[in-house]
């Protein structure tokens, strides 16, 4: 099969599109012929790798997977030529975490593409467990392109910062999916929105999703002095950055009292040193979230398809193109998801 893979951690040049055997799915495993695969900073990431990061070589990354069953190895309902989506969270073991629903704090959750081999590929093997019909009114690329970002969101907003109608959400970054994926879930849900963007482009779109506000951060510095003098002073109920290093000082700053401020990531490093006081004087709440669990990924496409909420797609390429479109996210030059399709 073709495939986008490494056999070395590093930058991009590391990267292959090349020839790999055709996966076998052992017992209870799905092979998917996989129609769209959406790209995430997760294949980034992986690739460059970290401490403790071990992997079969050469790997493929990949978690948004759209496609065709072809075969299944033991008994099932499903059959070949159903068309399905993949939930990119991969359970491997029941223990305290998963028995409480909260499968992304297991030790034993895997993400498909990052520990697992994933999606960039011609075919992929996955738990049978993992398969979701996929409805017949969408495209494999409009499939595939929410999965990983719209689990994670929902999860973030809704599971973690307990988002209610009515307060202000400030989203700190406009192109990527899960910030994108942010605006439509909390104005859905009754929240007004307010956007950092970088450009006039991504401000315009931002705008066009349902912020209220779009701020640009080059153009004003101190914006989190900016979304205080939006909110009256107030500040933002609830801060999404996942910016990390460059923007965590002033996220603080832009919070209201009592507010909470979540991270999914760190695109500009994960050293952050901000001002404690704020911390304890405005009683604010710093909240880690990752991904989600099994009906986390449910819920958060059922709460799209019932607000028709679109995914956000950037282009939409052949894998063979891969390697360049993943240097255009480096670069963070799309707004929304980058969709390949092989």
């Amino acid at each position: 099969m073709k495939a986008v893979f490494f056999e070395q951690h590093g930058e991009l040049e590391v990267l292959k599109y090349g020839d790999l055997p055709n996966p076998e799915p052992r017992r209870d495993e799905a092979l998917i012929r996989v129609r769209a695969v959406a790209l995430n900073h997760l294949d980034i990431w992986v690739r460059r790798g970290w401490k403790g990061l071990r992997l079969t070589m050469p790997h493929i990354t990949g978690s948004d997977v759209a496609g065709e069953v072809v075969s299944v190895n033991g008994p099932s309902s499903w059959t070949p030529g159903m068309k399905v989506i993949v939930s990119p969270g991969i359970v491997t073991v029941e223990d305290e975490w998963t028995r409480r629903g909260e499968d992304s704090v297991s030790p034993g959750y895997k993400i498909l593409g990052e520990q697992l081999p994933g999606g960039l590929a011609e075919y992929v093997c996955v738990p049978v467990a993992s398969l979701y019909r996929m409805p017949d009114n969408l495209a494999f690329e409009e499939a595939a392109a929410p999965l990983l970002v719209a689990t994670t969101c929902w999860r973030m907003l809704f599971r973690r910062a307990h988002l209610m109608p009515g307060e202000t959400v400030l989203v700190v970054g406009a192109g990527g999916g899960v910030n994108s994926h942010a605006i439509q879930f909390a104005r859905a849900a009754g929240a007004e929105v307010i956007v950092l963007a970088g450009s006039r482009d991504k401000a315009e779109r931002a705008l066009s999703l349902g912020a209220k506000y779009c701020i640009d951060y080059k153009e004003t510095p101190r914006w989190d002095l900016e979304v205080l003098k939006l909110t009256r002073g107030r500040g933002a109920n609830v801060v999404v950055d996942n910016v990390g290093t460059a923007t965590m000082a002033k996220s603080l700053r832009a919070a209201a009292r009592g507010g909470r401020i979540v991270t999914v990531g760190n695109t500009s490093g994960y050293e952050v040193i901000y001002d404690n006081r704020l911390l304890f004087t405005k009683q604010l709440s710093i909240i880690g979230s990752t991904m989600g669990s099994r009906q986390d990924f449910i819920d958060a496409l059922e709460f799209m398809w019932s607000h028709n909420i679109k995914p956000v797609i950037d282009r939409v390429a052949p894998l063979k193109d891969a390697v360049k479109m993943l240097a255009l996210l480096e670069e963070g030059g799309q707004f929304g998801k980058i969709v390949l399709r092989p």
